[in-house]
């Protein structure tokens, strides 16, 4: 099998590594956890390319400021 035949993965599966949340404690997890889920579940609907893409890279700094909402001090 040659290059241009060998399976890829789709170019947007890397990313769902980062909307892991098992390692947050509980009170993050429950801001975490329904992103992740719904990227997993958009990535998994959605062709791959660019969009996808884009979509899951805005959902992903998305993810990262409402955590760090549920970090800030009151």
């Amino acid at each position: 099998m040659d290059a241009s035949t060998t399976p890829q993965a789709p170019a947007s599966a890397p990313i769902l590594q980062f909307f892991a949340y098992e390692h947050l404690p509980p009170h993050l997890q429950a801001v975490s956890k329904p992103i992740g889920d719904l990227a997993r579940q958009l990535e998994s609907q959605l062709p791959p390319g660019a969009e996808t893409s884009a979509g899951l890279h805005k959902l992903l700094e998305a993810k990262d400021c409402f955590v760090r909402a549920a970090l800030a001090k009151k």
